[in-house]
C-alpha cells in the first residue's frame, strides 16, 4: 500500500509494516485498510501478490560444465577486480556452500533462510554470477556480491520484492537481478523498478519460460527501464522454453546451466538446471564486469551498450525472441556508448511531480530563472516509451517547444495534469500543427508548471532527439 507522507504513525497504529519509506509503501492487513482509506491516507493499495523463480527444470548433465561461459565470451578477457554491485533478489543464499563459505566481497542484505522448498534457487542463480572457481566458474568471480532473502516464508511476495529491490539501491548504482516474475503487473513493484533506476541502477530481469504455453508477459520483466532477458540453448539458437515479447533486450544461455545446490538438496553441492533465471544472471554479471571496467559510463548508456553490444542470432535484426542476440562481453567492453538520457525515468507525469511517486519530483528543465533550455536524449518504444519535462511558464507568459531529429511527436499537458492519459489535459494538438512543435500560453496570474511530452511516433521505434524549450514574459 502506498500512503500520503506524514501519516506513518497512523499506518503503524494499524499494523502496517514498512516495507519502502523512501516510497511510502507499507504491508497492512485488509481489516486494516477500510479505517485508513476512510481517513485519506492511501494513494494506492495493492493486494499481495506471488512470483515464480523462472526456472523450467532440473536438468541432464553435459559433457562441458562450462560451456556458457564460452559462449558469452567470458573466457576471452580476464575479469576485473571487486567493483560495481551485483545484488540478487531472490531465495536465500547457503553462504555456508564451498563456493561461497570463504569468498570475499559477499554481502548478506537481510536474514536468508534456504530451508524451505524451492529455497535453492538464490544460491543457484548467485552462482551463475560470482561462483569463487571450487567447483565451478562464475561469469564475474571478484565481483562483490550482494544478496537479499524476498522470500523467507518459501515463496516471493511483492511486498519482500519491493523491500529487496529498494534494499538493494540504498547501497549505490550497481546492478540488480530478478530471476522471477509472474502475469499481473504490480504497480508498487513497478514503483521500486523505477525507483532503481531513477538511483542509478541497473535492473535486470529474466523474460520467463513461457515460450511453450502462449508467451503472456511477465512482471517485472515487462516494465519499461528493465533489461529483459532471453533463454539460449548449447547450439545457439533460443530455448524452446524461453517466453518471447517486445520487450525481450537480448538473450543469453539458459540450457542445461552447471550450478550450485545447498548441499541439503544434493550432496554433491551442484546440479544442472534450465531457465531464464540462469540468462539474467549472466547478464547481470557482465553487465558489472563493463560497468567496473569502464566506470564513466551511466545506467541509461549501459543499458544499451549491453543489448546493442550483442551477436545478432535468431532472425536478423531485432526479434521477439532474442532481442538484439546473444551477450557478448568483448563486445560490451568495446561498445561506443551513446550520450546520456537525462532526467530518467521521466515516462509520466507522476515521475516528474513534485507531488509524483517520487518526493520532490524531477528537476524543472525551466524554471523562473532559466527560460531556454536545449538537450539531447532518447525514447524507445518498450523502454523508455515517453520522457515527460516540467517546465515553468510565468504568469500571462509562453511556452514553445520544438524537437529535432524527427521520428516524435510532441504535446503540452496543462499544470493540473496527473497524467499524460489525460487526452483532455494535452492542449497543445491542433490542426495544421506540425507534431513536433508546440505553443501554449499561461493565461492565469501566476507562474506555473506545464509538461512537455515526447514519444515515438506511430513509424518509429527508438530514436534520439534535440528539445529545446523556451519560456517569454508576456510585454
Amino acid at each position: 500500500m502506498e500512503v500520503h507522507p506524514g501519516t506513518a504513525p497512523i499506518v503503524r497504529a494499524a499494523g502496517g509494516v514498512s516495507l519502502a519509506p523512501e516510497l511510502h509503501l507499507w504491508r497492512v492487513p485488509t481489516s486494516a485498510l477500510p479505517a485508513l482509506r476512510r481517513a485519506g491516507i492511501v494513494t494506492r493499495a495493492e493486494r499481495e501478490r506471488l512470483f515464480a523463480r523462472t526456472t523450467s527444470a532440473l536438468d541432464t548433465s553435459t559433457a562441458d560444465e562450462e560451456w556458457w561461459r564460452t559462449a558469452i565470451g567470458a573466457d576471452a578477457a580476464p575479469a576485473p577486480g571487486p567493483g560495481k554491485p551485483v545484488t540478487i533478489v531472490d531465495s536465500g543464499l547457503d553462504i555456508t556452500h564451498r563456493e561461497f563459505a570463504s569468498r570475499p566481497n559477499t554481502t548478506l542484505l537481510n536474514d536468508q533462510t534456504t530451508s524451505f522448498e524451492d529455497d535453492d534457487h538464490g544460491t543457484e542463480v548467485a552462482s551463475v554470477i560470482a561462483a569463487a572457481g571450487v567447483g565451478m566458474m562464475g561469469v564475474y568471480p571478484q565481483a562483490v556480491l550482494r544478496s537479499y532473502d524476498a522470500s523467507p516464508l518459501g515463496f516471493i511476495t511483492a511486498g519482500d520484492a519491493v523491500r529487496g529491490i529498494v534494499a538493494a539501491t540504498r547501497g549505490g548504482p550497481g546492478v540488480i537481478n530478478l530471476s522471477f516474475g509472474g502475469e499481473e503487473d504490480d504497480p508498487l513493484v513497478h514503483q521500486a523498478v523505477l525507483y532503481a533506476f531513477r538511483r542509478g541502477s541497473l535492473v535486470v530481469a529474466s523474460a520467463g519460460n513461457d515460450g511453450l504455453a502462449g508467451n503472456p508477459l511477465s512482471y517485472p520483466a515487462s516494465y519499461a527501464h528493465v533489461l529483459t532477458i532471453a533463454a539460449t540453448d548449447q547450439t545457439g539458437v533460443v530455448a524452446s522454453f524461453s517466453s518471447q515479447s517486445n520487450d525481450v533486450d537480448l538473450a543469453a544461455p539458459g540450457r542445461h546451466i552447471f550450478v550450485a545446490e545447498p548441499v541439503a538438496d544434493d550432496p554433491s553441492g551442484y546440479v544442472f538446471a534450465s531457465g531464464t533465471s540462469f540468462s539474467a544472471p549472466m547478464v547481470s554479471a557482465a553487465a558489472a564486469w563493463v560497468w567496473t571496467v569502464r566506470p564513466s559510463l551511466d545506467n541509461t548508456q549501459l543499458f544499451d551498450v549491453m543489448r546493442f553490444s550483442t551477436h545478432d542470432i535468431d532472425a536478423p535484426g531485432y526479434d521477439r525472441a532474442t532481442g538484439f542476440g546473444l551477450l557478448n562481453i568483448p563486445s560490451a567492453l568495446a561498445y561506443t556508448p551513446p550520450v546520456r538520457d537525462p532526467l530518467e525515468p521521466n515516462d509520466d507525469i507522476d515521475q516528474v511531480a513534485t507531488t509524483g511517486i517520487f518526493d520532490g519530483g524531477e528537476p524543472a528543465v525551466l524554471t523562473p530563472k532559466r527560460h531556454t533550455v536545449t538537450f539531447t536524449a532518447r525514447v524507445d518504444r518498450h523502454e523508455d516509451p515517453h520522457d515527460v519535462y516540467r517546465a515553468f511558464v510565468p504568469a500571462h507568459g509562453t511556452l514553445a517547444a520544438r524537437a529535432g531529429g524527427g521520428g516524435v511527436d510532441l504535446r503540452i499537458f496543462r499544470s493540473g495534469a496527473r497524467d499524460i492519459g489525460a487526452k483532455a489535459a494535452a492542449i497543445s494538438q491542433r490542426a495544421g500543427v506540425a507534431p513536433d512543435v508546440a505553443a501554449v500560453r499561461n493565461t492565469g496570474k501566476r507562474g506555473v508548471y506545464f509538461y512537455v511530452e515526447i514519444r515515438p511516433d506511430a513509424a518509429t521505434l527508438r530514436t534520439s532527439y534535440t528539445l529545446k524549450l523556451t519560456s517569454s514574459a508576456r510585454r
